[in-house]
């Protein structure tokens, strides 16, 4: 039976006035009285010095086992709450922390790069119609994804569950090695590619190879948030370059006045205005960059995906050791949770980024790695890009069509030559933020333009529409549906969405 508090001691009354319990589920009761005593410690219900019962007294007093009581006075001892000695136990002396109230309280603030990254906006779900980015998800073949799973997993057992290779499984990057010549026309060697976790710890390392803080950077304007972000991230000076129906337009007095360190672009498939930089822009940029000692990111993002003529040719391989990093991801191509991409290191750069790379990175995910070498050999992986070439250029006309006869604001359509979006720029009173955020509610995800923009612009006013993953059919109604809220976003949601498998 539980002792009073005269046998404790009255600073003990906080374990008598609520027993110990053995309820069925909860914790046990050793794992009660460590945390009472504990919280006692902390909150000065047991100042420093106070003498604890020796474990007899405390476990008659309490009902329980002494074993138990030892067992908490030892985890209490280990962490540092009490001093056992020969003369008793006692509270140790700790300096605990003022209350929040106090104005003690450290500042809740992020690091400085960390507070300029912008909160992306308006994440949907990936089956919402219209989201872009997303691939056509239905149509992945699994029977034959899982077929490779279970040979890499029955073929490498417990021995693929270690650390692999930090620049990827020697078996994927001899894949993406063949793909990329044969699909790119790209010539390089397998020690320059690394297997990444997507594209943008690609673009992150990148940035961590050759820039320091404080460095400029040059970025597409409006661009792809996952660069803006990377370049951000490494506390470096952005500075947003538009684009015009050519791609990136640099002027010489930019080169003159605000040189870069590391210019980004989507020179094939410019995200998200569709344009194409042209040779000629192609050659002065790489030109440029080796006379001012800049390096060059080429984010390929969806280059497989060409609907009309020959795949463009990459700029890593124009010239002979031209300054590019060249980005590729399977986010696009395959689906977006595998979260495999790659990077391909610039020539004249890789001796001395090898044992750096070795040891920012971390082999890991190597049975998906191994999986995806053997789908890409196998001949998998060339067979579904052919499928989704197919699918994405009818899914790209009928978009079109729906387009021009069912959105009845007005617009201009630009893009669609490449990739798995199209993007429709819209009169300033139809504003592109308000309108998005009102199609988010009634389950369509297009993206604002102007979200793209370093710092949001209302020049860049419209929608990004994505058709990957979204089937013909939701087309027309979510067209009409983007009309009507474009005339009223504060329209109450529908209690059906457009979302589903494509």
């Amino acid at each position: 039976m539980p002792a009073d508090s005269e046998a404790l001691g009255p600073q003990f009354d906080f374990l008598l006035q609520e027993p110990l319990t053995r309820a069925r589920g909860g914790d046990s009761l050793q794992k009660q009285l460590l945390h009472r005593l504990r919280a006692a410690v902390l909150d000065g219900r047991l100042p420093a010095g106070s003498r604890l019962p020796g474990s007899r007294p405390l476990a008659e007093g309490l009902g329980v086992s002494r074993n138990t009581v030892t067992l908490v006075y030892e985890v209490l001892s280990t962490e540092g709450y009490i001093e056992p000695s020969r003369q008793g136990t006692r509270v140790a002396a700790l300096a605990r922390p003022e209350p929040a109230d106090r104005g003690h309280q450290a500042p809740a603030t992020l690091a400085r790069r960390a507070e300029r990254i912008r909160e992306r906006e308006l994440v949907g779900a990936d089956s919402h119609a219209f989201a872009p980015g997303v691939p056509a998800l239905a149509q992945f073949p699994l029977a034959a994804w899982r077929r490779s799973l279970d040979r890499v997993l029955v073929r490498g057992g417990t021995g693929l569950l270690g650390y692999g290779p930090p620049q990827g499984e020697p078996a994927l990057r001899t894949a993406v090695l063949h793909h990329l010549a044969l699909a790119r026309g790209m010539r390089c060697a397998p020690e320059q590619i690394v297997i990444t976790e997507g594209a943008q710890e690609a673009l992150s390392l990148c940035v961590r190879l050759v820039t320091d803080p404080g460095d400029t950077a040059w970025v597409e304007d409006p661009g792809h948030r996952g660069a803006q972000t990377a370049l951000v991230g490494g506390d470096l000076a952005v500075v947003p370059v538009p684009v015009d129906a050519e791609g990136l337009r640099i002027s010489a007095s930019d080169w003159r006045e605000r040189p870069p360190r590391l210019v980004c672009t989507t020179p094939a498939h410019q995200y998200p205005t569709g344009a194409v930089l042209t040779a000629s822009r192609r050659l002065d940029l790489i030109e440029n960059c080796r006379r001012y000692g800049a390096w060059i990111v080429e984010d390929d993002y969806d280059s497989e995906f060409r609907h009309s003529g020959e795949p463009l040719a990459c700029m890593q391989g124009l010239t002979p050791g031209a300054p590019v990093f060249y980005v590729g991801t399977f986010s696009k191509t395959l689906f977006p949770s595998l979260r495999v991409g790659f990077l391909v290191l610039p020539e004249p750069l890789v001796d001395r980024a090898a044992p750096v790379v070795d040891e920012l990175l971390r082999g890991g995910h190597r049975h998906e790695q191994l999986a995806l070498a053997h789908f890409m050999e196998s001949g998998q992986y060339g067979r579904h890009l052919a499928r989704m070439r197919r699918l994405y250029r009818r899914r790209r006309d009928a978009l079109r069509v729906a387009l021009a006869e069912h959105f009845d604001v007005p617009h201009t359509v630009t893009g669609g030559d490449s990739g798995m979006h199209l993007t429709v720029r819209l009169p300033p009173e139809a504003a592109d933020l308000p309108l998005a955020r009102a199609a988010r509610r009634h389950g369509l995800a297009p993206r604002p333009l102007s979200q793209h923009c370093l710092i949001p612009d209302a020049a860049h006013n419209g929608l990004v529409l994505g058709y990957g993953n979204t089937p013909e059919s939701a087309f027309v109604p979510g067209l009409r549906r983007l009309a009507r809220l474009a005339g009223d976003p504060d329209r109450p949601p529908e209690v059906s969405g457009l979302a589903g498998p494509p």
